[in-house]
């Protein structure tokens, strides 16, 4: 009657499928941040990490005590968005900057740039005049300059300590900037501070008067060229107004003449326009006087209008009538030839003829002054038409003189903008404000901001935990030793079959004849996970191998070979390793046949088969010590003893010998249905765990998995783990009377 298979109900699932496919015994493989393997880790390594966290403390300790004090000072300033100008001239931009915060921020990186540039700390260095000077060297812990040192080494010295020992810090979303120095000496920390600070104002407004004075020289190149290109330009006019024969009139320059002109007329057209106006008056005068004629000429003298408007003809009129009224007034008295009577008669007579005489000057002197307007109307206008014809022929001579007229205005306007622009420039030049103030000044420290022993410490903390942790983490990486069972599949790529604790009493086969011992529990449910291991179930040929010797595989062996025999199944153990055979001297038995007489002759199986005094298992010993055993299994009788053993028994279980070194082990494995790896837990193999397995995977043999040996749940190391052991849950202890 077969015994149950008693499987341990605290693992988390077995490996039931295919060999080799990864299925872990306790799930899926370890995530990339498991914060109890770190911890595990840790503990492992406590003693590794507070020695190194010890000595970086140590070392930052000693560090600090040897260092020089040094002292560090502080001065700040406040720098503006743009300066005011002193003359306050609102169309200078020259200091304006962006108005966003983006040109802002990138307006103040800039001179904190500046701050730490090399030109200002060479200002500095002038100022305080400290190129060469050994004080300020032996300040900044330097060696001073050997006499002899040409100046540019000792000015690049001096720069290179003022630079190194100079901090200048801009805080987010603020205008305040500051500047530190640190020294050994306390008094030249200050004064560094202080000088930055005065010297940055300094340059500030030395690069905006060198600014100024750059456009004052582009301008003035400028104004030179704009002056030559004038000159030409008006000479070139006044040859081609002499060449041509035109002459301009003052009124060139004063817009209008009196006349009527326009501006830059000429002189032929200037007496066009007055011959013109001229003849135009004669024209009306002319009409006017025609009129006049016209009106006295086709009437009686005395009664035209224009003759009697006239004093002399009105008076002579005027007397006539009087010396008419007189004479009429004696002829009604006296007779025709009375003396008076002829008398009036003869003064009015006289009076008469004198009154047409003046009638008729009148009208001679209108027909005079018509004739006179008729004459000068004509002269004028034979002039007029003879400066038409003039002045026609001069257009087409001053259009070229009209380009070159307005070339020689154009660079006029431009020589003259640029004349106002340089005068104002020069009026400006260097007279801006600074828009950099100092704030605080800074003082000489009462006590060093370095060594501070506090931040090395921490500082020794911070670098021993990291170098701990990389050391730590190295050693990990390179570590192939299977701790715990989660190992197996992260490190192998094996299923885990069983975990077999560590043998507390020493002896392992007391442990095993013990059904209820850890061991024994461990055993039996590593046999559970072979009833699985494969899709057919069991492997009937199976091989236990490890990488090292004692890892406990010959214990595994023999515990597989009498775990399968109580269930009923025919057993036959082998042992393979005729090197070094522990079956026989384990279970006591003769050696005087056994695997290796098998291989050198051709006996049956039978003939070394060897009763283990328990039912259905018994044992194939090595036997006799051959001198090359690796030659004995590369035959073909292997196959043919393994062939009958199957023929003969249920279960075949090869106890092998170790890997590393030896080419038993892989040449057998590809004769079997199933490897079984052995592994001791906390060993270290130094990568030879590796090695064995790819040595094994080149004979590509059916890899059942992994069992972890002597482990112990219960150390540092291993406290992680999810696996807590058989000996948490016991038999209940037989009690009488129960």
């Amino acid at each position: 009657m077969s015994n149950p298979v008693l499987i341990d109900s605290h693992h988390h699932g077995l490996g039931l499928g295919q060999p080799g496919d990864g299925a872990a015994l306790f799930g899926p493989p370890r995530s990339n941040i498991d914060i109890r393997y770190f911890v595990s880790l840790v503990r492992s390594h406590l003693w590794l990490i507070l020695g190194v966290i010890a000595t970086a403390m140590t070392l930052a300790l000693v560090v600090t005590l040897l260092q020089t004090p040094r002292y560090t000072t502080y001065s700040t300033i406040q720098i503006n968005d743009q300066s005011a100008r002193v003359l306050g001239d609102k169309d200078d931009s020259s200091d304006m900057t962006g108005g966003n915060s983006w040109d802002t921020d990138r307006f103040l990186n800039t001179q904190t740039d500046i701050l730490r540039s090399r030109g200002l700390a060479l200002r500095v260095a002038q100022s305080l005049k400290i190129i060469g000077n050994p004080n300020f060297f032996k300040a900044q812990g330097a060696e001073p300059p050997p006499a002899g040192t040409s100046a540019e080494i000792q000015r690049n010295q001096a720069v290179g300590l003022l630079m190194s020992g100079l901090t200048v810090d801009l805080p987010r979303d603020s205008r305040i900037v500051t500047i530190g120095f640190r020294s050994t000496d306390k008094t030249t920390a200050a004064q560094v501070a202080n000088a930055y600070a005065s010297e940055f104002i300094q340059s500030n407004l030395q690069r905006k008067f060198d600014s100024s004075s750059y456009a004052r020289t582009f301008l003035s190149q400028q104004l030179d060229e704009s002056r030559q290109k004038l000159e030409a330009s008006e000479r070139a006019l006044n040859d081609y107004a002499r060449s041509a024969g035109l002459i301009r009139t003052q009124a060139a320059s004063s817009g209008s003449t009196d006349s009527g002109a326009p501006q830059g007329s000429s002189v032929t057209s200037a007496s066009l326009i007055q011959l013109n106006a001229a003849a135009n008056d004669a024209t009306a005068r002319r009409i006017q006087a025609e009129s006049r004629w016209r009106s006295v000429e086709k009437v009686p003298l005395l009664a035209s209008t224009e003759v009697i408007a006239n004093p002399s003809v009105s008076a002579l009129i005027s007397r006539r009538a009087e010396l008419q009224a007189a004479l009429d007034q004696d002829r009604a008295t006296h007779l025709s030839d009375y003396p008076s009577v002829r008398a009036r008669e003869s003064e009015l007579a006289a009076i008469t003829q004198q009154l047409g005489q003046a009638a008729q000057n009148v009208r001679n002197a209108v027909r005079s002054e018509y004739q006179s307007a008729l004459s000068a109307e004509r002269q004028l206008t034979a002039q007029v038409s003879q400066l038409k014809g003039a002045t026609l022929s001069e257009q087409d001579k001053t259009v070229q003189y009209g380009l070159l007229n307005r070339e020689a205005e154009t660079n006029r306007q431009l020589y003259d903008g640029l004349l106002e622009r340089y005068k104002t420039l020069n009026a400006v030049a260097g007279v801006s404000l600074s828009n950099v103030n100092i704030i605080d000044r800074a003082e000489t420290p009462s006590s060093p901001s370095s060594p501070n022993l506090l931040k090395n410490l921490l500082i020794g903390l911070v670098l021993g935990a990291g170098l701990a942790g990389l050391t730590m983490f190295v050693r990990d990486q390179f570590d192939d030793s299977i701790r715990v069972p989660e190992d197996v599949e992260a490190k192998l790529g094996l299923p885990l079959l069983g975990v077999v604790p560590k043998d507390q009493a020493g002896d392992p086969g007391q442990e095993l004849a013990d059904p209820k011992s850890p061991m024994s529990e461990a055993y039996n449910s590593l046999r559970g996970s072979l009833l699985y291991s494969t899709s057919e179930g069991l492997p009937r040929l199976m091989l236990v191998t490890s990488a090292q010797p004692a890892e406990g595989k010959t214990t595994s062996s023999h515990a597989i070979a009498a775990g399968f025999a109580r269930m009923g199944k025919r057993v036959l153990l082998i042992d393979a390793d005729m090197r070094r055979p522990a079956l026989a001297r384990r279970v006591g038995i003769d050696v005087d046949k056994g695997l290796s007489t098998l291989l050198t002759s051709h006996d049956p199986l039978s003939s070394a088969i060897v009763a283990s005094g328990a039912d259905n298992l018994t044992y194939l010993p090595a036997g006799p010590v051959p001198p090359s055993p690796t030659e004995l299994l590369s035959t073909a009788r292997i196959e043919q003893i393994l062939e009958e053993a199957k023929a003969a028994y249920d279960v075949i279980v090869i106890d092998s010998p170790p890997i590393l070194g030896l080419a038993d082990s892989p040449l057998m494995s590809a004769l079997v249905d199933g490897v079984v790896f052995v592994v001791e837990a906390d060993r270290n193999r130094r990568g030879s765990l590796k090695t064995s397995l790819r040595r094994l995977r080149a004979m590509r043999p059916v890899m059942l998995g992994a069992v972890l040996t002597k482990f112990n749940p219960t150390k540092a190391g291993n406290r992680y783990s999810e696996y807590y052991g058989y000996d948490y849950y016991q038999y209940e202890p037989d009690t009488k009377g129960s």
